[in-house]
């Protein structure tokens, strides 16, 4: 799976899915304090699904009409037990083989899936 690590999301998830054998980039390393739309934009351009804390991922992906290659996982934990929500998140990644056009919700103890809109338009 091709996937996009935004900035927010915690070292042990993004090597839980690289010791996996996914194809992560993390927003961190080639594009530190990049911008949603550049993220988006990678994101379209490499294929990628992006994994994110970031609660405003969901509203541009829909209004940019990301392509059915692409999907947002969105995360949606309080961190207050570190180990515990890194192991979830993990988890429900890997539990499916495929995230692409879909935006999903990562919660303690359940993923909440919807298509993401039939259209492509470029950021």
């Amino acid at each position: 799976m091709r996937l996009l690590a935004d900035e927010n999301v915690p070292g042990p998830v993004v090597g839980a899915l690289r010791g996996h054998g996914h194809d992560l980039l993390s927003a961190k390393e080639p594009h530190p304090r990049a911008d949603d739309a550049v993220i988006l934009k990678i994101v379209q351009r490499e294929q990628r699904v992006v994994v994110t804390a970031g609660t405003d991922f969901g509203e541009l992906a829909f209004r940019s009409g990301l392509p059915a290659s692409c999907g947002v996982v969105l995360i949606r934990l309080d961190w207050t037990d570190s180990d515990a929500d890194n192991q979830a998140v993990a988890t429900a990644l890997i539990s499916r083989d495929d995230w692409s056009g879909i935006s999903a919700v990562v919660e303690r103890g359940r993923v909440r899936i919807r298509p993401l809109p039939p259209f492509v338009r470029m950021l």
